[in-house]
Formats: structure tokens, sequence, C-alpha cells
């Protein structure tokens, strides 16, 4: 309910007593600001406050105080400005206003800027804006010539900026995430692999085979394989069958931020084997330091560097499983380092004499080693196939093998 009375200000003190106290359950409220100010200058001037008695003016302040719902030292203020000025009014906003040094104009040449060189970086925009002034004698820029780059991306998101330049960003794909950026951890256990790809070469203008070199970061165990392209379709059956060839479960697979690796569908080989998937990190070099020496000291090493056509992709891949990935494992001793610190603190790697073992060797020497062996693989088994031949025996054998396929290979060109 709204009820609406007139002439207020013109009641007199005996009135003002009687409203006030047939209203004390009442409330009241001027709306607005304005009006508010406008009815106690009314009410101060018809009362002719500056010469009422103090109990009078009391009654005047409380009259105005019910009608206006102001607090009592509101209107001590409002009423004290009034005896000043002889008005009641709002004061004037302090806010700070700056001056503004950059026109309208200059935020549409800005605009006009962006638009010719497709939105660069800040800092070169404002090289731009200094070369139009300064080399090219343009005056309309001599203001932008001195614009910091934090005030340029002020101007960039302001009103009048979006008014002229309007860009429009479509809708991309989701950008999927494959393999976790970092280095892996194995903290002692085997089956954390470290892989990568050597290409063996261009003859005639035709690409030449590719080799997958995996190896185990603790053991060193390594398997190799061979396809004759690294697409996904030739690179995911050899590296399943490269993985069955590790006698202990994988537990982690760290390879570079190359595309032959990061693909769904090697990451979805990986997620059947619950097996860790990890890429080596930005100007991180020693990431994937392990198997990048493997792949000069063994691949490079016997394969060399000649050219070899990738349709003798899947008689090296035969060549590996069945000679060169044993003798890799059971009878070519690696080096493991020790790390010794100097008296300065400096880490040096050492390779004393007892530091070499063949990577079976360093598995069995592992704490409780058996327990990482996949089912099937008992360590009676691994013992037989490391005690078969000889360390010499088994090179020979590996060598003539080796020396046969490289013969076929050259008598195909």
């Amino acid at each position: 309910m709204t009820f609406t009375m007139q002439n207020l200000e013109s009641l007199s003190l005996a009135e003002m007593i009687k409203f006030l106290e047939g209203n004390r359950g009442v409330r009241f409220a001027v709306r607005g600001r304005d009006a508010v100010y406008a009815f106690i200058e009314a009410v101060l001037k018809a009362q002719r406050y500056r010469r009422l008695s103090k109990g009078e003016r009391g009654i005047v302040r409380r009259f105005l105080a019910k009608v206006t719902d102001r607090s009592r030292a509101q209107l001590s203020r409002l009423i004290r400005r009034w005896r000043q000025t002889k008005q009641v009014a709002g004061k004037p906003s302090r806010r700070p206003r700056f001056p503004r040094r950059y026109t309208p104009a200059d935020v549409a040449l800005l605009a006009a800027v962006d638009a010719a060189h497709e939105d660069l970086s800040g800092p070169a925009v404002r090289h731009i804006l200094q070369r139009e002034y300064r080399v090219f004698g343009k005056t309309e820029y001599q203001r932008l010539a001195g614009i910091s780059v934090s005030h340029l991306y002020n101007l960039r998101h302001g009103v009048l900026y979006r008014s002229h330049r309007v860009s429009v960003h479509h809708t991309q794909a989701r950008q999927v995430s494959i393999a976790e950026r970092r280095k892996p951890d194995p903290r002692g256990q085997p089956g954390y692999l470290r892989v990568d790809t050597v290409h063996q070469g261009n003859q005639d203008g035709q690409p030449g085979l590719f080799h997958i070199n995996a190896v185990d970061t603790v053991t060193q165990w390594q398997a190799v394989g061979c396809v004759a392209t690294i697409s996904e379709r030739c690179l995911v059956p050899v590296l399943e069958a490269m993985l069955h060839q590790f006698p202990f479960q994988i537990r982690g697979f760290h390879c570079d931020n190359g595309s032959e690796f990061l693909n769904h569908r090697v990451a979805g080989l990986l997620n059947k084997l619950l097996v860790e998937f990890t890429k080596s990190r930005p100007y991180r070099t020693t990431d994937n330091a392990l198997v990048e020496g493997k792949n000069g000291s063994v691949i490079r090493k016997h394969i060399g560097y000649g050219a070899i056509p990738a349709h003798h992709a899947e008689a090296f891949q035969k060549f590996y499983t069945a000679h060169f990935n044993p003798y890799l494992n059971y009878h070519r001793p690696c080096g493991f380092a020790t790390i010794e610190i100097g008296a300065r603190g400096r880490r040096r790697r050492c390779y004393h004499h007892q530091d070499y073992r063949t990577p079976y060797e360093k598995l069995i020497s592992l704490p409780n080693w058996s327990q990482h062996l996949k089912e099937g693989i008992t360590a009676q088994r691994l013992q037989q196939q490391a005690l078969r031949m000889t360390d010499t025996e088994a090179a020979l054998r590996m060598q003539k093998a080796k020396l046969a396929l490289l013969a076929r290979c050259r008598e195909s060109r």
C-alpha cells in the first residue's frame, strides 16, 4: 500500500509532534536522493531552523528522520551543509579523472595496423608504430610511437578498439594429449623402456627400412625390430612382438616426440597392457639418451649406414628375433655406470671392471628379480637360454646370419 502525503514541510511543530506520536509503528522513506535533499531543504526553510530553540530543533530532526528514514549522523551532516550554503545538495564526485592521451583516431589507427599485420604481439606492433613515425615520418603515428606495450594491450581490450577491429575465432578441434611429458622413474625396477627409431637411409629416391630400438632403463635388456615404414599399420604389430620378447613385465614406455609413437593406435596398445606412456621434455636431451646411445653402439655398428630397401624389413625382423636380440641380452656385456661424487660435489660416471655384465646378469642381480617376470617365464628357462652356448659361439652364429642377410640385400640392388 502506498500513501501520498503533500505539504509535510508546512506542518507546525505541534503537528509534527502529533505526527510522530501517531505513527510510531509506521516507517516512511522518501525515494531518491534528490527528492530527500529537496524535502529536507524545504522543511528547514519553512520552519526557520536557525531561529528555533534546542528543543524545537530536536523535534524537526526527529520529524526529518521519520519521514526520510535517514540516520542521525546523516541528518547532522545535511543540516550543517544547509546552514553553511543555504541549500542541501549532493557533493560532486571525487573520482580521479586522468587526462586522455590517446584519441579515438589513435585507437582506430592502432586497429588498422593490427588488421594489416594480422595481430602481431604487443612489442612487435610497438616497433612498427615507432618506425612509422621515426623512419617514415608519418605524423599521425606521433602519439602511438611512444605507447607502452602494456597500454597497447589496454587499448586493444577497450570498447572503442573492438568497434573497429572485430576478430572471429572459429571453433577448433580439442587437442588430445597423448603420453605424459616427463622423465620416467623406474626406481630400480625393470620394465621401463626407452624407444627410438633408426632410419636406414634412402637409395635412388626410395626410402629404406626403419629399425625400432627398445632398451630397458635398469637392465639394458634390448629388443630390436624392423619395419618397412613407420606408419601405424606396420609399426604396431612389430612393436607388440618386440614387447613380447622382454621376459619381465612392461611398466613404462618412453619415447621422443615423433608421431610414429604418439598416436592413438600405439596409445591403445599400451593402455591395453596397462603400460605408463611418457615422452621426452623439451631441452632435456638426457631423457632418451640411453636408447640414443644404443642406436650408435649397437645398430649402426652392426648394420652400418648404407641404404637397405624397405622390402627387406621382414627378413631383418626375423634375424633380430632369432639371432640378434638373444645375442644382445645373454652374451653381449654392457657397462653400468657407478656415480661418484668428487670433493666439490661434481657427479662423475665411472665404469669399473665389475660394472660390466650382460643384461641377463644385471637382471638376476636385482633383489627379488623373479617377481618381475611375466607369467609363464621362469628363472630356469632364462638360465637355460643363457647357457645354451658360449658368448663367442653366439656372436659367431649371429655374425654368420647377419653377413648372409646383408649379402642378399646387396644382390637385390
